[in-house]
């Protein structure tokens, strides 16, 4: 994988929705996104990028006049392979800008002027988003480099405690690192991101629909929340965001706890599919939380396989039939 690149073009709107317009130089701006573009903000999906082959590729298909910034992008590069460019990926702008991939692909919402004059965009399927980490000044012309490679085989997973007092600092959160180291060794995962909220059934849910909705993540744990005191509402939240429940890794999490102690039966903790994702309620002590995972393993990397697209025959010698 090429580690080296060129800024081909930079570009910029005012307006979202719109073709953007080639630029020679852009300001960077930490945490926000490209100084004078519409979707600076801060969000995750600060500054959109496209791949000067993909770019090529399209127009060979759709022979069209197809100018920089068609695509809404904000950054054209080329020379640089993306293919194996997973989140959390790092590349450089000339001297100065650092960028964190964030997203790959996005779902559209609105259907931009590139799909009403050819009835398709590349932007859905290989367009990539980032966050801006470091900000400065980038040229046309310029270098780019891949400073971090984070392999988009590996699963993205997201770990969420949900704690009134380690929200507070009044407690020292040790289940959700666990739970995410667990996950970097056996399951070789890539922990996008390890946070902490407080028990409230609304930030629950909005931030499994963030992580479900827009990052490309495959797995995200929630650690806490699932017991039988009054702010244990994390299976509630979870029951609201899920397309799919999938109680079967409830049900071998408890049984697998039940071995070690009675209290087991009392975690109401649930599981289920959103869009692409799978969401897994944990308890919130750390030894419990990692019995938990621990239970599902030998089927977890399967199952996100299967949920990525693998083709492979369920009832093949190394997979359960499903």
């Amino acid at each position: 994988m090429a580690s080296r690149g060129l800024i081909k073009n930079l570009c910029i709107s005012k307006e979202r929705g719109v073709v953007k317009n080639h630029v020679a130089h852009a300001e960077f701006l930490a945490g926000l996104g490209v100084k004078n573009d519409a979707h600076a903000g801060p969000h995750h999906r600060q500054v959109s990028l496209l791949s000067e082959d993909d770019i090529e590729a399209f127009r060979r298909k759709c022979p069209v006049d197809l100018q920089p910034g068609a695509f809404g992008e904000n950054v054209i590069i080329s020379d640089m392979d993306f293919s194996d460019m997973g989140l959390g990926s790092e590349i450089q702008l000339g001297e100065q800008v650092r960028l964190s991939i964030t997203q790959i692909g996005k779902q559209c919402h609105s259907r931009c002027p590139i799909f009403f004059q050819t009835g398709d965009c590349i932007m859905p399927k290989v367009g990539m988003f980032a966050r801006v980490i470091k900000g400065g000044a980038a040229s046309a012309g310029e270098s780019v480099k891949l400073i971090k490679r984070i392999p988009r085989s590996l699963f993205q997973c997201v770990v969420i405690t949900v704690s009134d007092r380690c929200s507070r600092k009044e407690a020292e959160d040790t289940a959700g690192p666990a739970v995410s180291e667990l996950l970097q060794k056996k399951l070789d995962a890539h922990i996008y991101m390890n946070c902490v909220i407080p028990d409230e059934k609304e930030e629950i849910a909005e931030r499994l629909r963030h992580y479900c909705d827009g990052h490309s993540i495959d797995l995200v744990v929630t650690v806490g929340g699932t017991g039988f005191s009054p702010r244990d509402i994390t299976p509630e939240a979870t029951m609201e965001v899920v397309d799919r429940l999938t109680p079967g890794l409830n049900e071998a999490m408890r049984q697998a706890s039940l071995v070690k102690t009675p209290f087991a039966m009392l975690s109401r903790g649930i599981s289920g599919i959103r869009r692409s994702t799978l969401i897994i309620n944990v308890p919130g002590a750390e030894r419990a939380a990692c019995e938990n995972v621990e239970a599902i393993l030998p089927a977890l990397h399967h199952g996100l396989s299967k949920m990525k697209g693998d083709p492979s025959d369920c009832g093949g010698k190394d997979s359960p039939p499903v």
